[in-house]
Parts: structure tokens; C-alpha cells; sequence
């Protein structure tokens, strides 16, 4: 009985090793933070105030201020414009000939006739061509209402948000975090995602479709080890 068992763990392992696995994307989480409530007895109790128990030095906002998102638990829209395209060409060409000739005219004591054979002629080719073409473009537009998770010490804002759409049988998922710079905030709190730092971006799905788009288990432990 024992055999088995190390058999049947023994291909566990195999199989678990071989099977491949979807690449994550290194979004911050958590995906959302609620702000500080001003006048709470915990928020009191963590930060005791002694500027007066009206102003909020962490929560104050200028009676003339527009409501621009500077602290946690500000919301933040972000108009995904992603676009790459690459494209790279190569081709490289090689072309070499050699000849060689060889023949004695004539010796001393021998007859002129006796040396027709007396030659050697060589040649040499070498030829080598090489192609290479490469290009890629991608393309991403939407819109994703994130969270300030954190105010940087410079200012600048960390964000992160989630959102889900389930139709049917199947659930979207899209997830965005990176670092925005205040001074790139416009009216209405909107902001590009080209000028977002350290952006990440995940469009994933779960349902029927996903699970019609997935290899299954037993044909990626053969593609794991195929040569071809």
C-alpha cells in the first residue's frame, strides 16, 4: 500500500509542476480604503488633536478649494489609453568565392607534352542569407473609478481600484493600481493612465468562456515536455 501512495504523490508533484499557470500582474492591493472619519472616538483616540476641536489638520479642505483627490479615501477616474506598438527588422546577407590554379609550364629534361596533366584547380563558395521581421501593437481604452490607498510622503497619490461585471454565466474583472501626481488631476478628478507611475492593469474572466480558453490539465502536462 505504501508504494502506491509514494506513487500517487510522487506523480502529484509531477503533474503539478508541469501544469502551467496564469500570469498575475502585481496590482496593489487592498483595492479600496475608507477614509478617516474626522470626529470619531477612534480617530480621536489614534491622533489626539490639539488644534481645536473643530479644524482637521489631516481632513481640511480651503473654503475656496475645488474638491481635487489628495487624501485617502478620494476617488480618482482613470481614462485607460493604452497603446504600444513595436516593430524591429533584420536581414543580414553573406557572399564569399574563391579559385585557385595551379600549372607547371616546364621542367628541366622533361617533354613539354609530359606536363599537360601537371595542374590543379581549386574553387570555394560560400553563400548565407538571413531574414527577421517582428512587430507587435496593442491596444486598451476604458475607464475605471479607483481609490487613494495612500499619500505618499511627497504627495503624490497611490491608487487602486477593482471593478467587476458578471453577464450571464461569465464575471469580468479589471483591476488598476499605480502612483498619480496631483498636478496631472483634472477637473472632475480624471486623470490619463499614460501619466500614471508604476501602472498595472489586469483584464481577467471567469465562467463558461474562460474554461472553453484554458487548456486542460492532461494536455499541458504533454506540452510541458513536447519538443515541438
Amino acid at each position: 500500500m505504501k508504494p502506491i501512495r509514494t506513487s500517487a504523490a510522487a506523480l502529484a508533484l509531477m503533474l503539478g509542476g508541469c501544469m502551467l499557470t496564469t500570469p498575475k500582474v502585481e496590482v496593489r492591493e487592498p483595492t479600496t480604503v475608507r477614509p478617516v472619519a474626522a470626529y470619531s472616538v477612534q480617530a480621536a483616540q489614534a491622533t489626539p488633536s490639539t488644534e481645536g476641536a473643530i479644524f482637521q489638520a489631516a481632513t481640511f479642505r480651503g473654503l475656496f478649494e475645488d474638491r481635487r483627490a489628495r487624501l485617502v479615501g478620494d476617488t480618482i477616474t482613470i481614462q485607460i489609453q493604452e497603446q504600444t506598438s513595436a516593430k524591429r527588422s533584420s536581414a543580414s546577407s553573406v557572399d564569399r568565392t574563391g579559385k585557385v590554379e595551379a600549372k607547371v609550364a616546364a621542367l628541366p629534361f622533361v617533354v613539354p607534352s609530359y606536363l599537360n596533366r601537371a595542374a590543379a584547380t581549386g574553387s570555394s563558395s560560400n553563400t548565407f542569407e538571413g531574414k527577421g521581421d517582428t512587430a507587435t501593437d496593442n491596444q486598451f481604452t476604458g475607464t475605471i473609478t479607483v481609490t487613494v490607498i495612500e499619500v505618499l510622503p511627497n504627495g503624490n497619490l497611490l491608487v487602486s481600484g477593482e471593478k467587476q461585471v458578471g453577464i450571464n454565466q461569465n464575471v469580468e474583472s479589471l483591476r488598476f493600481s499605480g502612483v498619480v501626481n496631483p498636478v496631472n488631476v483634472l477637473p472632475g478628478n480624471v486623470v490619463s493612465s499614460t501619466q500614471v507611475a508604476d501602472a498595472r492593469l489586469e483584464v481577467r474572466g471567469t465562467g463558461d468562456i474562460d474554461r472553453a480558453q484554458t487548456v486542460g490539465w492532461l494536455s499541458r502536462f504533454f506540452l510541458s515536455f513536447l519538443p515541438i
